[in-house]
């Protein structure tokens, strides 16, 4: 399917049943293929907790926030990658090949993270396993669709984004259950290899893609394949849809050229198109520049920024973000048809600004009202374990725990109450152990709070804005704007925009916080949603409901967002007949 899945209707999951129950065969080809979701959500996930500890083993990490940040974003570089070979991968070697290599991948990368005796070592495992997620990304929803009966399509490559949720949850629960074992951070990382043989083992029992094969010439082959999956009434049916799929790429591919240059060309020349793709990669940007990523790779170090000091509870507390994030997924199934693509991500935007701002202000609250500093309490812990900036600095009475922090510093919270005054020492692993020694609270990343928790219940409310509307719904966008001949190269754009973006988000997270505070980075991603905001306002253009050449006429007549009609300039109604 060559611009990504189509969303399921009522109509489709009631069929789904039907077929599932009567042919066991088809859920497991859609469930097998479907743990390359897993793996993707299981590695977006697993990170945000194995950071924490990965911190404790590795000095260096601890003190570098930008060796921090390329650990997390590394796996987005090689999904990127991954990604923009999985394409020729899947034309060339099949589908079924593909989802194998990306296992084995998959599979080395978790390994050389499990036993990473050093940073850079973490590193390339990270990049592996990126990697084979950008592979599994895009190949799992293709051969899902592609081995599916026409009448559950859309119902059985839901399966796969379900799984990618469930994969983030998951995740969080492995993080939670490896908190007190030796090795935390390595289980955590070398865990993930398993559903990676899993998939491996169960795909070389499963068929190649019908289509792939058919387009390669293997009639029979095919045939046989879909005897398995089709009704006997609809297994010719299915071959002319494939016959005259397979005849018409052949004739598009005369028209607009088979490099990717020339492809790329042809779709800029064409106004339609080029409107297509502005409205399909300003959604797709905005959907990262919104922070969401910030939260998923980040989420126990964000609560650990509102105050909450405990890493077995900031994991916990985690698993809210995965857990509303799948019932956002569900709205979105509910409301997509019903009210639109484009009022669900104006209203998801609208959303999203007032919990960033909410977020902003609680943020900053929770700066301005951090317990003081205990000069004599900070003393009594000697020269050595002292902060070196407190030490030096000409007027101490003025410090706060933020402040201590902001000096790359350690809060040592007091005996009677994290809220009262406590000490100001050096960022090290033997003064953190002499503090725990007499039953204090050790914070690094934020100052104590009263209203920690209600920065995770505005997060929750922020993954609830996110999730219906800009999380799904600049996916589907993606997979009807183009007209049939342009779909797959400008979905291939679209999709490589929106990795690029999670990769700039996620590299510059936490040096955001280090120069702007956690205030200031929320505001700023705020800002960044108010202009997605607008320019989606302005260039997407409402799809529910329509066909595809419909599609393809609104776009060459020229969306206005006020629903007035624009008259066609001179380039246009040139463009137009390309």
């Amino acid at each position: 399917m060559e611009g990504g899945p189509e969303a399921a209707s009522k109509q489709e999951f009631t069929e789904f049943w039907k077929r599932a129950t009567s042919s066991p065969y088809i859920m497991r080809l859609a469930l097998s293929a479907g743990i390359g979701g897993l793996l993707f959500g299981y590695d977006t996930g697993v990170i945000s907790g194995a950071l924490l500890y990965i911190r404790e083993d590795f000095v260096e990490v601890d003190k570098k926030l930008w060796l921090q940040e390329v650990i997390v974003s590394m796996a987005v570089a090689g999904a990127i990658i991954g990604a923009a070979l999985g394409g020729w991968m899947n034309d060339r070697l099949g589908r079924k090949t593909s989802i194998l290599g990306a296992d084995i991948v998959f599979f080395l990368g978790a390994i050389v993270m499990a036993i990473a005796p050093a940073p850079w070592v973490l590193v390339v495992g990270r990049i592996l396993v990126g990697f084979g997620v950008g592979i599994a990304s895009m190949t799992s929803p293709l051969y899902i669709s592609e081995a599916s009966p026409a009448a559950i399509r859309g119902a059985l490559v839901c399966i796969n984004g379900l799984l990618i949720i469930f994969g983030q949850f998951l995740s969080y629960l492995i993080n939670l259950a490896f908190t007190k074992t030796p090795g935390t951070w390595r289980w955590m990382l070398g865990v993930a290899g398993l559903p990676a043989v899993v998939q491996f083992i169960l795909m070389l029992t499963l068929p190649e893609s019908p289509r792939w094969l058919y387009n390669q010439g293997k009639e029979n082959e095919s045939r046989k394949i879909l005897e398995k999956i089709y009704k006997a009434d609809e297994i010719e049916r299915e071959i002319k849809v494939m016959r005259e799929a397979v005849e018409q790429e052949k004739q598009v591919e005369g028209l607009i050229g088979q490099t990717l240059g020339e492809k790329i060309k042809a779709a800029f020349s064409n106004v339609a198109i080029r409107r297509g793709l502005y409205a399909g990669v300003t959604a797709q940007v905005a959907q990262q520049f919104v922070g969401i990523n910030t939260i998923m790779y980040y989420s126990p170090t964000i609560v650990q920024f509102a105050g909450i000091a405990s890493k077995s509870t900031a994991l916990a507390l985690s698993l809210i973000t995965s857990g509303l994030n799948a019932v956002g997924s569900i709205l979105s199934m509910l409301c997509i048809d019903k009210y639109g693509r484009r009022k669900l991500m104006l209203l998801s935007l609208i959303a999203i600004i007032i919990c960033l701002l909410t977020l902003t202000g609680v943020f900053y609250q929770a700066a301005t009202t951090a317990p003081p500093i205990d000069n004599v309490d900070t003393l009594s812990f000697g020269a050595n374990a002292t902060c070196q900036a407190y030490l030096d600095a000409p007027n101490v009475s003025s410090w706060n725990c933020m402040k201590c922090l902001k000096a790359e510093c350690a809060f040592c919270a007091n005996t009677r109450g994290n809220h009262l005054p406590g000490a100001c020492l050096a960022e090290t692993k033997e003064v953190r152990v002499v503090c725990g020694e007499q039953k204090r609270v050790w914070f690094s990343d934020g100052c104590p709070s009263k209203i920690g928790v209600l920065a995770v219940i505005v997060l929750g409310l922020y993954i609830l804005a996110y999730s219906p509307g800009m999380g799904s719904v600049p996916w589907v966008l993606n997979s009807e704007i183009y007209p049939l001949r342009f779909r797959g190269i400008c979905g291939g754009i679209a999709a490589v925009s929106n990795w690029c973006a999670n990769l700039i988000v996620s590299l510059t997270f936490l040096s955001l916080i280090h120069a702007l505070g956690a205030p200031g980075t929320f505001l700023l991603f705020a800002g960044f949603s108010t202009i997605g905001l607008v320019f989606i306002y302005l260039l997407v253009p409402e799809t529910k409901g329509l066909q595809f050449e419909e599609v393809e006429k609104l776009l060459q007549k020229g969306f206005n967002p006020c629903g007035c009609t624009n008259p066609k300039t001179d380039e246009e109604k040139a463009s137009t007949s390309k």
